[in-house]
């Protein structure tokens, strides 16, 4: 399959829903927080089939719980697919991580032990999601405050093999590495080295609240200098990935987060353009994206 490259988007938020219908910005596309459209009707929907019919859209969810002693959630998957096929997404995404343990949402995303056992845990799970909604999921890094001491290799070790085995693929958020780089004191750019890249299908960007002694990833602020180095760095290493500015408090005017897209365009386009390499998987997958909306060229309470 290939490695389409979307350009860059913005997370679509209700604050902007009457803006981005009434002057249609150049954004190539814009990612949902899933949950907020499992319903019947009403605005969220209204909103959303009107922009879709303007933009491309991928998913993200935040209630999988893909890591979860939890059996997997029937219904939860039941009106993922319905969505998804009311939409037609770009891409289909959650976390790396567990959210539920006894049927209780605890609304957080919560680490994982990165062990054998976890990987062979958490493939088997994303093999039957990906098998129930016919396509590959993308799996997101988490930023993390604490880890377990039952851990036997690194964050992107693990990460990485579960991608490998289970046949998905990376939405590799920048922010959330630098965060865990931060709290567990590991070189970010170890990270970034360390996963393979015909996985990395997806970039998330986004602030956080610095403490000194630790860092928590709030999505209220603007990206920091920092986090802009290491998406340079992950431009030069993965070629062409589409990448998208995360806010969910303190929203700024839709201007300012479009500056700050056009930042990441301004800063990844050069790159991409000096590479002219090809972006084909060296992978063989026997699932496939569906949709039908062309990829766009490089000129053309809810945290991920």
């Amino acid at each position: 399959m290939k490695k389409i490259f979307h350009g860059f988007g913005l997370g679509l938020r209700k604050d902007y829903y009457s803006e981005i219908l009434a002057t249609q910005p150049a954004v190539d596309w814009f990612e949902i927080i899933s949950e907020n459209y499992f319903v019947d009707g009403g605005k969220p929907l209204y909103f959303l089939d009107a922009i879709r019919e303007q933009y491309p859209i991928a998913m993200h969810g935040v209630s999988l719980s893909i890591g979860s002693t939890d059996p997997l959630n029937k219904h939860y998957l039941k009106n993922l697919k319905s969505l998804a096929d009311r939409i037609n997404p770009i891409f289909i995404s959650d976390h790396l991580c567990w959210t539920s343990v006894g049927g209780i949402n605890s609304h957080d995303l919560l680490p994982l032990p990165y062990t054998e056992a976890s990987i062979k845990h958490i493939v088997e799970r994303i093999n039957f999601v990906q098998d129930y909604l016919g396509r590959q999921i993308l799996l997101e890094n988490l930023s993390s405050y604490v880890s377990f001491a039952e851990s036997d290799m690194t964050e992107w070790d693990f990460v990485s093999e579960v991608v490998e085995r289970a046949d998905c693929m990376l939405l590799l958020d920048i922010n959330n590495i630098y965060v865990s780089a931060r709290n567990h004191h590991f070189d970010p750019l170890d990270y970034l080295k360390g996963v393979p890249p015909q996985r990395v299908m997806q970039h998330h960007l986004a602030g956080h609240s610095d403490y000194g002694d630790y860092i928590i990833d709030t999505h209220d602020a603007p990206v920091v200098d920092p986090v802009w180095q290491l998406y340079k760095v992950a431009a030069e290493l993965f070629g062409p990935v589409s990448t998208m500015i995360e806010r969910d408090d303190n929203m700024p005017t839709f201007s300012e987060l479009l500056a700050e897209l056009n930042s990441a365009r301004t800063l990844a386009e050069p790159i991409y353009s000096q590479q002219q390499a090809s972006v084909v998987l060296p992978v063989t997958s026997r699932y496939q994206f569906t949709s039908t909306i062309p990829s766009v060229g490089v000129q053309e309470q809810h945290y991920g």
